[in-house]
């Protein structure tokens, strides 16, 4: 049976991963490159990740992963620090 920790992994977890976020970054700047408005390219983006996920584990197992997005928000989960 599959839990929502399996996709409730650290970031940094894997280099395929890493590779997956360079080609979303890049399809961002396209967008935002073609006139679309970067708010909008991420509602999208949110949409078609949480269809896959679903589709990949299931209604119930997706919605325990949504529930803690929240609290990783407040943590700077999906915050990018600058470094100067």
């Amino acid at each position: 049976m599959w839990n929502a920790d399996e996709i409730d992994e650290p970031f940094d977890a894997g280099e395929e991963k890493r590779v997956a976020l360079s080609y979303v970054t890049e399809a961002f700047e396209e967008a935002r490159q073609d006139g679309l408005d970067g708010d909008c390219v991420a509602h999208a983006a949110l949409f078609a990740a949480f269809k896959e996920l679903v589709e990949t584990y299931g209604e119930e197992a997706v919605a325990t992963f949504a529930e803690n997005l929240p609290d990783k928000v407040r943590a700077g989960g999906f915050s990018v620090v600058r470094r100067h």
